[in-house]
């Protein structure tokens, strides 16, 4: 396993200092173009590589941070406060009052059943009467 470090040290190097080369921005590459680099860094993959390390890699800015070599997409293409936000449920008018619709369509669904129920609790009772008329009341 030991003798294969320096074939992997020398394929690692080769293979991050080409995939940053590649995603440099090419008007700050210093000292080579961006294609002379690459075939530095592909013809001799630890004297390029390094070589890119030290003097081909665009400086950093003062801050530390790297721009990311894509555009931004964190505001898809509008200021972060003209963005539609989602209300959540409890402030959704909409969602609010279809609460109130399906909680009015099951009570009266309740009361619906609840009414069947008692006309068929009356007609097991007294086989006789008609349904829909009421019983009279006992006396206890």
């Amino acid at each position: 396993m030991l003798r294969y470090l320096p074939f992997m040290v020398d394929l690692a190097v080769l293979v991050y200092c080409l995939i940053d080369c590649i995603q440099a921005d090419p008007d700050r590459v210093r000292n080579l173009s961006k294609t002379g680099w690459i075939v530095l860094i592909v013809i001799l993959p630890i004297a390029g590589g390094v070589a890119w390390l030290v003097a081909g890699r665009p400086e950093q800015s003062r801050q530390g941070a790297r721009r990311p070599p894509w555009p931004s997409t964190s505001t898809a293409g509008f200021p972060e406060y003209e963005r539609p936000r989602p209300l959540a449920p409890d402030d959704d008018p909409e969602f609010l009052a279809g609460l109130r619709r399906s909680e009015s369509q099951h009570e009266q669904m309740l009361r619906d059943w609840e009414s069947q129920l008692r006309e068929r609790e009356a007609r097991l009772a007294d086989p006789g009467a008609e349904p829909g008329a009421e019983k009279p009341a006992r006396d206890a």
